[in-house]
């Protein structure tokens, strides 16, 4: 990025800035520009090949939470896994019967013999009376893990491919959280695959038909395969120096591919509108990078910026994402600044042999007419938009957030079929269970706190040292041991749904038991609790940094104070019907949630991820549409009239370009909704509706209608601000 002062114009525009001279020596030298990038393509797609095996299928809690501290302390002092992995043991005659408890015992003594497995639990043990289906044709044996997020991924395949499948008629199934990271991870990963294999030829044709040439249309191809390959390579990087999610995969291998689309086209179209206006082919290359290059990098600046939202939430699955998205955008930029004028080079007069859409005067496109109309009654045309964008985002009012389970996977893998037995066919709701850790505490006080949370309406018993209460009453034997700092554990069982607001409301009734010594509370209620917390907290602060570091861009930019404001308040609108569909088709489950199982909740991290990369993306389009309506105005006589022409001009020629960015980022943000995990559906379908919205509704009539009402004001700053402004503005 340039900045100058109004005396260094002349500099830029005899192409002596920083990116001519890139691109300049680009130009000079294509081949050795493409045969490094091919060398890069290799080494980063061998580094690429490994780094599924380094990816975190976790990340979603807050490590400093309340739940977080208390599944530590039960791993480190009580070995209280901090993972599951459920065996269901299915026999239609019955789990009491030698075949199926024979079937349990060769399960548990494998598990037993496993020095990775701290504790196993079947249901032919005394204890395991819950562990039996209600109609007695399903046994569980439950195994603890203490493990990362990483090994437990390993160790959970590894005894499933051993223990599960047909064993004389009685079916094992492996599942439980570990189980379900392993599916989510191997999943996503063949999802990655197909999502690829689906965006990048669709995007071919797509740009050939807009494009009007193969060749040209093989330029922003090129780049983005580089830029999917280069994707890979810095993520397996980052992966020695942070966890990464591996949903971080194929979001930034998406983002990277949908930015170095984007990026190229730009830089296409100011090309080849150079060279209608008549500009021999260096001139033209030189006049794209100079004005569109400061643009790719503008838009970068303000994607990133949007993402770095992402490192102010304490989840590592969202900081992952933030971190590999930032490197990919400067991937996607430092691509559009290098490799694009070096296929330009050399094969930009093949693209010119045929007269293209750019030669049309812009009076005469539909992009233009559309604006010019809009211009004519702007409150006519903007105020049904609006109750439709009021309306669509509706639904955001109902937003409730939760944690993912195994239902985030389709009903083919085992881990959610395993899930569904226990969910339709077992009383007790293990996944409700309220873990207590109670530190400081005298032990002759542990009985009397148990049997008084064994009271506790909709609690059904309390396991803890001093015996198993039930109402209130003894009934059963001590439960664990002390730990090695005098910690002791209680397990409150309890039917309900852990994600509802009666599971929310239990964790207030039990810490208003009054307790011999410090608690804290884990299990996945409170784990959904915290996580709702830690995200409400990193959702102001990165909502801040957004706003204030896009407004000034913005500001920066255009040397208006009026803009930056009138683009947020845009953006806000997309979002908010973005967030209504979100809401109203995966929480809610309308139009069947596009293949996806509705709990009644969403996921907490989707719509932060959500807001950070579709409010980056709106503006990487706001960046297009407000650098060539400043463009426009600045050689115009700056009167009324002049604003509307800029504005219908300048939506014309960018207008376009947006559009059909637009459609092919949507054709990849659809690859990611064919995934089988319902996470990156809900973000797939999401980002598509974002794009879409905004490039049509939000820049094609909201934006030339509300520009009209402000008139001459669009581009008013303070007469003191003046000199300034002149020093600190980016111009184009």
């Amino acid at each position: 990025m340039t900045t100058m002062s109004s005396d260094t114009d002349t500099t830029e525009e005899d192409g002596s800035g920083l990116i001519s001279r890139i691109a300049e020596a680009c130009a000079r030298a294509p081949k050795l520009v493409l045969v490094i990038a091919g060398i890069a393509f290799l080494v980063f797609g061998s580094l690429g090949a490994l780094v599924n095996e380094r990816l975190s299928a976790g990340g979603f809690l807050d490590p400093g939470s309340e739940s977080s501290q208390a599944a530590d302390l039960l791993a480190a002092e009580h070995g209280v896994a901090n993972m599951q992995l459920i065996f269901a043991v299915q026999d239609s005659d019955g789990v009491t019967g030698d075949r199926a408890r024979g079937v349990a015992r060769e399960i548990a003594d494998t598990l037993d013999a496993d020095e990775r497995v701290s504790t196993v639990t079947s249901w032919t043990d005394p204890i395991g009376a819950t562990l039996v289906s209600r109609d007695g044709t399903i046994g569980l044996v439950v195994a603890g893990i203490v493990a990362d997020d990483n090994e437990v991924q390993k160790i959970a395949r590894e005894l499933a491919d051993q223990l599960t499948g047909d064993h004389d008629g009685v079916t094992v199934l492996a599942g439980g959280q570990a189980m379900a990271f392993e599916e989510i991870n191997s999943t996503a990963a063949a999802d990655l695959v197909l999502a690829e294999a689906i965006a990048v030829p669709i995007t071919f044709l797509l740009l050939v038909l807009f494009l009007r040439s193969a060749i040209a249309a093989a330029v922003p191809v090129v780049v983005g395969v580089l830029a999917i390959v280069g994707t890979t390579g810095v993520l397996f990087a980052l992966t020695f120096l942070t966890e990464l999610s591996v949903f971080a995969l194929n979001i930034t291998t998406a983002l990277g591919l949908a930015l170095a689309i984007d990026y190229s086209l730009l830089l296409i179209g100011r090309y080849r509108e150079e060279i209608s206006r008549g500009a021999p082919h260096e001139e033209a290359l030189s006049s794209a990078m100079r004005h569109g290059g400061r643009a790719v990098v503008f838009s970068g600046v303000i994607v990133a910026t949007a993402l770095i939202g992402l490192w102010l939430f304490p989840m590592a699955f969202l900081r992952s994402i933030g971190y590999a998205g930032v490197a990919v955008v400067v991937l996607s930029v430092v691509l559009a600044l290098t490799c694009v004028p070096a296929l330009l080079a050399l094969l930009g007069p093949r693209m010119n042999r045929k007269p293209q859409r750019e030669a049309v005067p812009a009076e005469q496109t539909r992009l233009y007419r559309i604006a010019r109309a809009v211009q004519k009654r702007p409150l006519l045309a903007a105020v049904p938009v609006l109750a439709v964008l009021l309306l669509a985002g509706s639904p955001v009012l109902d937003l409730r957030l939760g944690l993912p389970d195994d239902r985030v996977l389709s009903t083919d893998a085992q881990s959610r079929q395993v899930g569904d037995l226990i969910r339709d066919g077992f009383d007790q709701n293990m996944t409700g269970t309220v873990d207590i850790v109670v530190t400081n505490a005298p032990a002759d006080r542990l009985g009397d706190y148990a049997a008084r949370l064994s009271s506790v309406t909709d609690v059904t018993a309390v396991a803890s040292p001093a015996g198993i209460f039930v109402d209130g009453n003894p009934a059963g034997p001590p439960f664990g041991a002390p730990g090695a700092s005098g910690s002791a554990h209680l397990a409150v069982t309890t039917d309900l749904d852990p994600y509802s607001d009666e599971g929310t409301a239990l964790l207030d009734a039990l810490r208003a038991v009054d307790a011999p010594g410090e608690i804290r509370l884990g299990g996945l209620a409170q784990q959904s609790a915290d996580s709702a917390a830690g995200i409400a907290d990193g959702f102001v602060l990165a909502v801040l940094w957004i706003v204030v570091t896009s407004a000034l861009l913005l500001f920066l930019l255009t040397g208006s104070l009026l803009l930056p404001l009138k683009a947020l308040v845009l953006n806000t609108l997309s979002l908010a019907a973005t967030f209504g569909a979100l809401v109203w088709i995966f929480q809610e489950g309308h139009l069947g949630g596009l293949g996806t199982t509705a709990t009644g909740f969403t996921i907490a991290t989707v719509p932060v991820l959500l807001f950070c990369v579709a409010f980056g993306l709106s503006m990487d389009y706001e960046v297009f549409l407000l650098a060539r309506f400043t463009e426009e105005w600045e050689h115009s006589g700056r009167t009324r009239a002049d604003v509307d022409t800029a504005v219908a001009v300048g939506l014309a020629r960018s207008g376009r370009v947006v559009t059909a960015a637009a459609m092919l980022m949507a054709v990849v943000f659809l690859g990611i909704a064919t995934s089988d995990v319902s996470i990156m559906r809900a973000l797939g379908i999401g980002l598509v509706i974002a794009v879409l919205v905004d490039a049509t509704l939000v820049r094609t009539v909201l934006v030339p209608a509300a520009m009209r009402i402000a008139g001459t004001a669009n581009w008013w700053t303070p007469r003191w601000m003046a000199p300034v402004v002149e020093r600190v503005r980016i111009r184009e």
